[in-house]
């Protein structure tokens, strides 16, 4: 390169160009050309410096140990001119440089750099003006930044307060949204409920991104102008936040608040990057570009604003990240703890698994501030034990004891061997054998057949007494299935092969019916061919049962039987549904730290959990709402290894008016059961009727047998009937009034109507004071017809009546129960021939067995009124046809079996 082109090039591409092309040329003649190649320290901080260079061809970059001034970590580009100000001011070099390419160096020796400055003053002049020109230029910027962080201060974000705590497939997919949304410029929504730190979420997006140096604000939708000047400013006045933001970020806080005429504005900013300053008059302002990003935060989405967005992040609850309380808990411990100087306290398992049985309608702020106010409480404590987070209590759980808890030994046996193996192998399966054998070959009637005598004065009466209490734990210990279970091991073992899976479907619409079908069967049977005193066609029905099992356990998996068809289990399913026991499972811990679900499956040993082959009904215990599907074998206590499975003493029947699920089939078995208290008493009902048919004649009886199913039915379904009929009858007569009402405040005589307009004259549009406008009174109508509750359907009412069937079924088995079960031991000696006469009895008196029976069906109706309130929700004088049908039944059970 000649010297012109030396002196041009430094006049065009070097802070030197500002010189006469005479220094230039006087500079051009002592330059040497120099190759330095990469990773080569060309300068070292706090030296003496060597030479002036000017980067010709290269990158070089610098480092300094002065961490006070990060400037002067910088790269530099050609035309660079280094070591300028030092030579000048003799300082010595403020940074190390290093090579990173190769780099084509022009060198001037510090000397003879000097000995040119000495000649030519004017170098020195012009670097001064050019240092004047920088400060000034600083003292700007430096002005500028102090408005600007003035303007800023009160919204602006700092820092992220936290990361993503957690490590759940919710809390993975949150971060990667996360990072995704860094990546680029493009405007983020980011929207779910209340407490789950969502602004939080956007400061992490801006300090992952490469803007992480420029500002942050955060601003409250709901302190907006109308306007809109703090945000987009006033033309030729004060700049708005968006002007002092530059390329920084800006979180629109809980964009629902924003004032609606604000918001098309916001629209448009996020869409065209572009707003217009406020004006005074009506002419619009030049639109201005904003360089800022947009971060909306909302609790939900915005249809307006999300077809304009970039990214949508909907953060998830904390009761769908139940895997990650655990890690939020310990975070916010440590947190707390070295914030107050104290020792870090531990989690016991027992608070975790309250903590995750919680939803948290308040997210992460609540259990923030349940944790904090748990270290308070704990004190100098070791371990923050369940008594401590006494809120943590769901609705679900606010009434509810486990016994479990209460009683280590409970769980300790039903854990054990001897619940249901050890009982129904060792016992049941031998007993049940031998009942039948003797039902067969043993005497015929019930007083002198103990097997009889157990079955219909014993068994009926003792578990219909068990069902408010262990609903249906006789399922647990039922000789039916247990036969069935011996079938399918023998035939698996005998014929290898895969048993068929459930068609849940099929079973959930039919099966239901069959039951109820040969439950009906069952009862004409009992009925009109004296099953309660002919053993071996009591036989009969207990093979008729227990063979059904055994066919369809051969066939289908597990206790197919036992869950859709089996008479017996259907009507105990109904009665269970008033258990004041339920065995459940807390829904957080299944969520949280199951990955498994043997309970429902079964498999191997893990932890505390048993090996087990899962729950022979396929229900999982987390998401039974009644107890209609629970036998109560606690195969799912055994297999949890969590001790998420609890024993619960609950309010009789809750989820009949909370969470139940209405089925025609329940309630055709349910009215089934009530026709059955008639049926066992057809003398007594002969009697109160006073009919004379005689029921040693088949057909007339048959006839009676199905009149005595049916005819209870119409009593419920009449109170129905005139309940709906009263309800559109009120209606109709509100309706009615109100319509007469208002015709006679509009109908005014001629002189009436003159002497009122002399008195008064109504402004144009408005009703005159006191009335009300047409539209106003139907609004008015309207609504109070809207606010009479309209009656639940007869099928969610039916279950109200469960309280009388139990309670007319117990009172009719009790007769049998308290006069022939005391002499079993007298029988059993004569079912083998012996003379039991001298033996003793335990047998009631009749005045006793009338004040129990009408004890029950008293309290019987009176739970059927309160359990019907409490399912239909509305006052007493609307239902008064169900309670006086309750009554009405009450009182015939009354006649026909205490009288």
């Amino acid at each position: 390169m000649t010297s012109k082109e030396t002196v041009t090039w430094l006049q065009e591409r070097t802070a030197l160009g500002t010189l006469e092309a005479e220094v230039l040329n006087a500079i051009a003649q002592q330059i040497e050309e120099q190759i330095i190649p990469p990773k080569t320290n060309l300068v070292t901080e706090n030296t003496s410096p060597e030479a002036l260079y000017i980067l010709v061809e290269g990158q070089l970059e610098s480092d300094s140990s002065n961490q006070a001034n990060p400037t002067l970590a910088i790269g530099f580009l050609p035309g660079a001119v280094i070591h300028l100000q030092e030579l000048l001011l003799d300082q010595p070099t403020q940074r190390t440089i290093t090579t990173v390419t190769e780099c084509h160096v022009w060198v001037v020796p510090a000397e003879k750099f000097r000995a040119l400055v000495s000649e030519y003053p004017e170098i020195f002049q012009a670097v001064s003006r050019q240092l004047a020109q920088e400060l000034a230029d600083l003292t700007s910027a430096f002005t500028y930044e102090q408005e600007r962080t003035i303007a800023l201060r009160p919204y602006l974000v700092t820092k992220a307060r936290r990361g993503i705590v957690g490590t759940s497939r919710y809390a993975v997919r949150l971060r990667e949204e996360i990072r995704s949304s860094a990546s680029d410029r493009k405007s983020v929504l980011i929207f779910g409920e209340p407490g789950l730190e969502k602004d939080n979420i956007a400061a992490l997006i801006h300090f992952g991104s490469k803007q992480r140096r420029e500002p942050i604000i955060k601003i409250n939708c709901g302190i907006l102008q109308t306007s809109g000047a703090d945000l987009f400013g006033r033309a030729g006045g004060k700049p708005g936040l968006l002007e002092w933001l530059g390329e920084g970020t800006l979180v629109l806080n809980n964009i629902q608040e924003t004032p609606p005429e604000l918001l098309p504005q916001i629209v448009k900013l996020i869409k065209n990057s572009t707003y217009n300053p406020v004006t005074r008059s009506e002419e619009a302002a030049a639109p201005r570009t904003s360089r800022a990003r947009i971060m909306i935060v909302s609790e939900k989405n915005q249809p307006q604003i999300e077809r304009c967005i970039g990214h949508n992040i909907k953060v998830p609850p904390l009761r769908v990240r139940k895997a990650d309380i655990k890690a939020q808990v310990d975070y916010y411990i440590s947190l707390y703890t070295q914030a107050r100087g104290i020792h870090k306290q531990k989690l016991a398992p027992e608070a975790l698994r309250r903590l995750q049985s919680y939803d948290f309608p308040g997210n992460l702020k609540e259990l923030e501030s349940l944790v904090q106010r748990a270290i308070v409480q704990a004190g100098s404590a070791r371990e923050l034990t369940e008594e401590i987070f006494w809120s943590a209590d769901t609705k679900k759980k606010r009434f509810r004891v486990n016994l479990l808890n209460v009683y280590p030994d409970l769980r300790k046996f039903l854990r054990s061997s001897w619940w249901t193996d050890r009982i129904n192998y060792g016992f049941t399966v031998t007993a049940f054998a031998l009942i039948v054998a003797v039902l067969f070959i043993g005497p015929q009637t019930r007083d002198r057949n103990f097997a009889l005598n157990l079955f219909w004065a014993w068994w009926w009466a003792f578990f219909l007494f068990l069902f408010p209490f262990l609903g249906r734990v006789w399922c647990a210990v039922c000789p039916f299935m247990i036969y069935g279970e011996i079938t399918q091991k023998l035939s698996l073992w005998l014929f290898p092969r895969k048993l068929k899976r459930w068609n849940r479907e099929l079973a959930e619409k039919w099966g239901g019916w069959f039951l109820f079908g040969l439950f009906t069967l069952i009862f004409l049977w009992e009925e009109l061919w004296d099953l309660e005193n002919t053993a071996y066609l009591s036989a009969c029905l207990l093979l008729l049962i227990t063979a059904g099992a055994m066919i369809f356990s051969a066939i289908f998996e597990r206790r197919f039987w036992c869950r859709y068809l089996c008479p017996i289990g259907g009507m105990n399913g109904l009665f269970a549904k008033l258990s004041m026991t339920e065995l459940r499972a807390q829904q957080g811990i299944c969520s949280a730290t199951c990955t498994t679900y043997q309970c429902y499956k079964g498999g191997p040993q893990k932890g505390e959990g048993m090996e087990t082959n899962g729950c022979p009904l396929y229900s999982h215990p987390a998401q039974l709402e009644d107890n209609k599907d629970c036998v109560l074998c606690m195969t799912c206590l055994k297999a949890c290894p969590h001790r998420s499975v609890e024993f619960n003493l609950r309010p009789p029947g809750i989820e009949l008016w909370t969470t139940h699920v209405p089925h025609t089939y329940e309630v055709a078995l349910l009215f089934l059961l009530l026709g059955g208290v008639y049926l066992h008493r057809l003398p007594e009902l002969q009697s109160w009727l006073g009919l004379h048919l005689d029921l040693t004649q088949f057909w007339q009886h048959l006839g009676l047998s199905l009149l005595a199913l049916i005819i209870p039915v119409a009593v419920p379904l009449a109170a129905y009937g005139l309940s709906n009929f009263g309800f559109w009858i009120l209606n109709f007569r509100l309706s009615s009034s109100k319509i007469s009402n208002t015709n006679e405040q509009n109908t005014i005589t001629p002189h009436a109507s003159s002497r009122q307009s002399r008195r008064q004259v109504p402004q144009v549009g408005k009703p005159a004071h006191g009335t009300a406008s047409p539209t106003q009174w139907l609004q008015n109508l309207k609504s109070k017809i809207q606010n009479r509750r309209k009656p639940k359907a007869f099928i969610e009412l039916a279950y109200g009546y469960l309280p009388l069937v139990l309670g007319g079924n117990l009172a009719h088995y009790l007769r049998l129960s308290l006069e022939e079960g005391g002499r079993i031991i007298p029988v059993t000696f004569a079912t083998f021939g012996l003379n039991g006469e001298q033996l003793p009895v335990l047998v009631a008196h009749p005045a006793v067995v009338d004040f129990l029976q009408g004890v029950t069906l008293i309290f019987s109706v009176l739970l059927t009124i309160v359990l019907t309130q409490k399912i239909a929700r509305q006052p007493m004088r609307s239902l008064f046809w169900q309670h006086l049908a309750a009554i009405t039944l009450g009182a015939s059970m009354w006649a026909i079996i205490v009288s």
